[in-house]
């Protein structure tokens, strides 16, 4: 993580980009792994811990009917959250994270380890969903975090 982390903020420092950050399941984990580097005060603008329904609702405006109809753990809402994220902090980059760390709480449609990453430069935006294999609370993070960094190193080029 911490390379991956290095080459993120080199890349956007050179690039001379922002980025900020909107995470539910990872529960700050990637605004920490890019802010432990020094000089990432260069790129990082603002990193939002958005772990409820209510917080994705009035601190990134998802529509509460997006939730109420596809989950707070889908493509829509991950991506109402990165485009709104975006928007508010006028960043190059804006990345938003939703899913399930389990160990608890997943189900048939929506497992353990369903993450989606969403991402937006400019007027493209993407939203990839992952499905980690581990069930570990701990392992999923990490992975969500590392997923996110080589999106957002593959973005900013």
């Amino acid at each position: 993580m911490n390379k991956l982390s290095q080459k993120v903020v080199k890349l956007l420092s050179k690039k001379r980009l922002k980025i900020s950050l909107a995470e539910s399941c990872t529960g700050g984990l990637l605004s920490s792994s890019i802010t432990s580097i020094s000089g990432s005060s260069k790129i990082f603008t603002l990193g939002l811990v958005t772990y409820s329904n209510q917080a994705k609702i009035n601190v990134l405006k998802v529509p509460k009917k997006i939730i109420m109809k596809h989950g707070a753990v889908s493509y829509e809402t991950c991506l109402s959250m990165v485009k709104n994220l975006s928007k508010t902090s006028k960043t190059n980059i804006s990345v938003s994270i939703t899913g399930v760390a389990g160990p608890k709480g997943g189900t048939k449609q929506k497992p353990v380890g369903l993450v989606y990453i969403g991402i937006k430069k400019g007027n493209k935006a993407l939203v990839k969903k992952f499905l980690f294999k581990s069930k570990k609370r701990n392992s999923i993070q990490r992975s969500t975090v590392n997923k996110a960094l080589n999106l957002v190193l593959s973005f900013a080029k």
